[in-house]
């Protein structure tokens, strides 16, 4: 994907604090960790720029059936795994035999990327 088109001083610090972090942060923990930067940065800026950026390919944006959406800053293929209590998202640390998805076609559809999401409960949730 093309990158976003100029970055502006609050995509650059959003994408910077996104990439520092491996905890795939909702927009209002980034924008709680801009702020440290960017004081006077609004949560509609956070929103529309997380939005751009995951449009042009350079985050992840993960839509995992819970109530709000998670970022990832990691490019790399690699899987997640979410809490069904919490919430939390986390990277799944082995891989998986995934077949070269350039070769595959799903009714019709010429596959670009393979997104797995596993579920169970974190930890802290099991306690």
């Amino acid at each position: 994907m093309e990158k976003a088109t100029r970055n502006t001083r609050q995509r650059t610090v959003i994408l910077t604090a996104l990439r520092e972090v491996h905890t795939h942060p909702t927009a209002d923990e980034i924008f709680a960790m801009t702020r440290e930067t960017l004081p006077h940065i609004s949560l509609g800026t956070v929103y529309r720029n997380l939005d751009l950026l995951a449009r042009h390919g350079e985050i992840l944006c993960l839509e995992n059936g819970s109530t709000q959406k998670r970022f990832d800053g990691n490019l790399l293929p690699h899987h997640h795994v979410r809490c069904t209590k919490c919430g939390k998202v986390a990277d799944v640390n082995f891989s998986l035999p995934i077949p070269d998805i350039c070769s595959l076609s799903v009714d019709g559809f010429t596959l670009t990327r393979i997104n797995i999401l596993f579920e169970g409960i974190c930890n802290k949730c099991k306690m």
